[in-house]
């Protein structure tokens, strides 16, 4: 709503600008206004006032009265109802014959009234917060695990895989496989990954989901001995583990991975020890500008990339007809964030491009 001194000031820059030679449309668009609207506010001859403030309303014919709000209320605190929810009430109420107000004037009337709380027993609802971001600048600071299932050939029996990366270089810096799932498996193999990758104490975040095996007492005892952070998932937000779960999606759907079932856990742990050896050493990750994990982890990756844009520059430079643009973007990749906040995805995102 704009006061009677604001739209005097506003027709009088439209008409100084309309007197300059602009046209009413743009005088008006640079103000903000429509030439419909200046029109009404000067077709009396002067500046039209406001009248909307003085305007008749009339209540809403719809409006519960008083008795009926007082009556919801005495409804929904009865002994039969006080456990229900308005989407339970208001029908019982109809096959008694009796309607009062429908389902969302009653939740208005009991959130005026306070009493819009979780009915019955169950908990209500909670709001899990995103678990906290972390930030890796080189390898060995983040490392995330999970488990997964391979499939025996027996019916309704799997080994579990365990499987331990860095977020930092993709590389997978711990594994085993058990056939069966428990916190003192996963802790004894946290326990060789940081003797194999001499991680110091205070050092590292360990990010896992909220299993069993994760979050048990033997495995908590144990990150705490070795200085470790732990970091935990939402329940049942598989998105809070990303590089977990892009890795297991890459070990089960490359081309090596076995058409049938593992007939025994030394079959499953040979191929898994060969997937392993495979996917550090030699396969170049996408993610990574296409050189492979050990190279990330030991910082070979700069000199690799540098050596490719040379090449990149070196064939555009002998035939400069075949490029329409710049090479291809061959910088490395900078630092890695896991459950990254809004401000730092804007952050990776103005990175990338100034990178590229």
């Amino acid at each position: 709503m704009i006061s009677a001194p604001n739209r005097r000031e506003t027709v009088e820059l439209i008409e100084q600008a309309m007197a300059a030679g602009a046209t009413q449309a743009k005088a008006c668009q640079a103000l903000g206004i429509s030439p419909r609207t200046y029109q009404r506010w000067t077709e009396q001859g002067g500046v039209e006032t406001d009248r909307r403030p003085e305007a008749e309303r009339k209540a809403p014919v719809n409006r519960l009265s008083e008795a009926e709000r007082a009556r919801i209320l005495e409804i929904c605190n009865r002994a039969p109802y006080a456990s229900l929810p308005p989407s339970q009430i208001v029908p019982a109420l109809a096959d008694k014959g009796e309607y009062i107000g429908s389902e969302s004037s009653f939740y208005r009337v009991l959130r005026a009234a306070n009493q819009l709380h979780h009915r019955g027993k169950a908990q209500a609802p909670q709001q899990v917060a995103k678990p906290n971001a972390h930030r890796a600048h080189g390898p060995n600071q983040v490392w995330s695990w999970d488990i997964t299932y391979l499939a025996s050939t027996v019916l309704g029996l799997f080994f579990h895989l365990y499987l331990v990366m860095d977020i930092y270089s993709r590389k997978i810096v711990g594994w085993e496989v058990h056939e069966t799932e428990s916190g003192a498996h996963a802790a004894t193999l946290i326990e060789k990954a940081c003797w194999a990758e001499h991680i110091r104490h205070d050092t590292l975040v360990l990010h896992s989901d909220n299993g069993s095996p994760m979050k048990g007492a033997t495995m908590l005892a144990k990150l705490q001995k070795l200085g470790i952070m732990p970091s935990f998932s939402r329940p049942s937000v598989s998105n809070d583990n990303p590089y977990s779960e892009s890795l297991f999606g890459t070990l089960k759907y490359t081309p090596a991975y076995p058409a049938k079932s593992f007939e025994n856990l030394e079959q499953a742990r040979q191929w898994v020890h060969e997937f392993v050896r495979w996917y550090n050493g030699e396969h170049r990750h996408s993610s990574l500008k296409f050189v492979t994990p050990n190279q990330r982890h030991q910082g070979q990756d700069a000199t690799i990339l540098i050596r490719r844009k040379a090449v990149y520059q070196e064939a555009k430079r002998q035939h400069p007809e075949r490029w329409s643009g710049q090479i291809r973007n061959w910088n490395p990749v900078g630092s890695v964030s896991l459950n990254p906040a809004d401000s730092q995805i804007n952050e990776d995102v103005a990175d990338s491009r100034a990178a590229a």
